[in-house]
């Protein structure tokens, strides 16, 4: 009997099957492919939505509209975020499907990790994610993390600069032009 229960809680404490995203981007700064391990034990419903983004394709295409040196880039608008499409409306759009709910943890935002970006509302993250470039302590407990980049840091840190306060970047932006997920 004693057997049967360590069993059943080692099947309990055993991570559930993460999913991943491999996005390959081009541009004038970043060529190549990173890794993004999702934490859907973390934020499951962040990471679903996520997933069915990229499976639908809605992610490809979509550029590297706020980059600011130090600290992130942003990307995944799937309204507004489109070459061809005004630049100036890239970071205001978000998907079909509606808001989360906020599914803040106790995970750092550390080099690599990703992170949901939202509005002032804690509720209001919808397709639009970041990448960490450094430690930023701050966001702790105040954004959803989704997952990290455990391959492929170097292409994150070529991602094309923005300038100025808010990080907008100038002229032709990096693009994921590929978002597919794994297992």
């Amino acid at each position: 009997m004693r057997n049967l229960v360590a069993a059943a809680l080692c099947v309990l404490a055993a991570p559930l099957s993460a999913a991943g995203l491999d996005v390959t981007v081009k541009g004038e700064g970043a060529n190549g492919t990173f890794h993004i391990e999702l934490f859907d034990d973390v934020a499951p419903g962040h990471v679903k939505q996520i997933t069915a983004l990229a499976e639908q394709g809605a992610y490809d295409g979509i550029v590297f509209h706020r980059v600011i040196d130090g600290f992130m880039a942003q990307t995944g608008d799937v309204e507004f975020g489109k070459i061809g499409s005004d630049m100036r409306m890239a970071g205001m759009g978000g998907s079909d499907l509606p808001d989360l709910k906020a599914e803040f943890s106790d995970k750092s935002f550390d080099r690599g990790t990703v992170g949901m970006a939202r509005s002032q509302n804690p509720n209001s993250a919808n397709s639009q994610f970041f990448i960490m470039f450094s430690p930023a302590p701050h966001l702790d407990g105040q954004y959803t993390v989704v997952g990290e980049v455990t391959r492929g840091m170097d292409v994150v840190d070529a991602i094309k600069r923005g300038t100025g306060r808010n990080g907008a970047v100038i002229g032709l932006p990096d693009q994921m032009v590929s978002v597919k997920v794994t297992d």
